[in-house]
């Protein structure tokens, strides 16, 4: 397809239809809701803000549209599902993250759907699907980032249970979840590792208050475990497969973070435009200098390019190719590219795009953030070369 901003995806009728559903969506409820209830993307959000999206989107069919349809979804591609990510953030609504079921939602818990039990769907999963449960997930600890393998949380067998101890951070959803997907090392062993479903109203769990990240955005919280006991028909996959449920999502996810970063670019570039259209200076608009034409082409190549990865590589995977290396560089090239975007419309909107609560300030601050979230630039790098060389 030749690019454009906007992408018409001619080329995939179902696609092309879903989006246009999709856009008629957010800008005819959703962002109209969000204004009546005066929402910003730094705005606490509460339970029932939330389950009112979750349960619109699954009426009109797009909370967990990628998942199989005996799931309940459309068995979207991986591609589809991109494009559909990129189209929420590229509209500007606060709640986009919800549309979808990406926070806490049929997206956190679909790509582990396969280990768990008939049980283990019954109860946490399909309620998740059903827009009536939410979930995190916990793997990332204080000094266990990057390098997840020192984390300390432990798991130890009691009985018919397992024993948590330990303390997990930066676990998105946090704060409105039933239940996390938590992976803790076996104790007694140096390299064994399980994941768990733990309800977050249990003994010995508690719910903290997380870091509030540049973005403002209060999604976050931390967990901690003392003796929280869980139920052996609790314990996902087998024990020891903690490590390859999450990073194996953590490596998926990496992918799909990308077309949000993009679709997050192609807002400020839109932004950049329409005050550089309006925006008069010295008798004539600033879309008319040279120099802001030049930063607008630099801000669409950064995007095109970001896109072209991102989708090409979404495509290997829908072949079902192992992209662990395109991934890294997919994060890589996006967050990078997309926070370019970002630096330039900050520079074209001048003074108001310095202002605190602006829109474009807003997108700066969220993408300067993915060049650390879900594994630093420099991180991706070392990745990609030591698979490579």
């Amino acid at each position: 397809m030749p690019f454009t901003l906007e992408p018409s995806y001619d080329d995939n009728p179902r696609l092309q239809a879903l989006v246009a559903d999709l856009r008629r969506y957010l800008h005819e409820e959703l962002i109209p809701y969000e204004r009546e209830r005066g929402l910003t993307p730094e705005t606490k959000l509460d339970r029932p803000t939330l389950e009112h999206v979750w349960k619109r989107s699954r009426e009109l069919g797009f909370y967990g549209v990628s998942l199989p349809t005996e799931l309940g979804g459309q068995g979207l591609s991986l591609v589809e599902l991109c494009a559909l990510k990129e189209e929420l953030t590229a509209s500007g609504a606060v709640l986009s993250h919800s549309v979808l079921g990406d926070m806490g939602g049929p997206l956190r818990a679909g790509s582990i759907v396969k280990y768990a039990t008939e049980y283990q769907l019954e109860r946490y999963l399909l309620p998740v699907i059903r827009g009536e449960r939410a979930c995190c997930f916990s793997i990332t600890e204080q000094d266990a980032g990057s390098d997840v393998r020192r984390m300390t949380t432990t798991a130890t067998p009691d009985g018919d249970s397992y024993l948590l101890t330990g303390r997990k951070v930066f676990s998105s959803a946090a704060p409105f979840a039933d239940f996390a997907v938590v992976v803790a090392r076996m104790a007694g062993t140096e390299e064994s590792y399980s994941a768990f479903l733990v309800d977050l109203d249990s003994p010995g769990c508690r719910v903290l208050d997380g870091e509030v990240p540049m973005s403002g955005q209060q999604m976050e919280g931390d967990l901690d475990f003392d003796g929280c006991r869980v139920p052996a028909a609790n314990l996902l996959g087998e024990t020891g497969q903690g490590l390859r449920i999450g990073i194996g999502r953590i490596t998926l996810n990496r992918l799909l973070h990308c077309p949000s970063l993009i679709g997050a670019a192609r807002r400020a570039w839109d932004l950049s435009v329409e005050y550089s259209k309006s925006r008069i200076a010295f008798g004539q608009p600033l879309l008319a200098l040279q120099a802001i034409r030049h930063k607008l082409a630099d801000m669409a190549t950064d995007i095109y390019a970001a896109r072209s990865a991102v989708m090409a590589t979404a495509a290997r995977a829908d072949q079902g190719a192992n992209i662990a290396v395109e991934a890294n560089m997919c994060k890589l090239l996006t967050a990078e590219s997309c926070f370019r975007v970002a630096d330039e419309a900050v520079q074209i909107h001048g003074k108001a795009g310095l202002t605190r609560g602006h829109e474009v300030e807003q997108i700066f601050r969220t993408l300067r953030m993915f060049r650390v979230v879900t594994g630093t630039s420099e991180i991706h790098k070392n990745a990609i070369a030591k698979s490579l060389i």
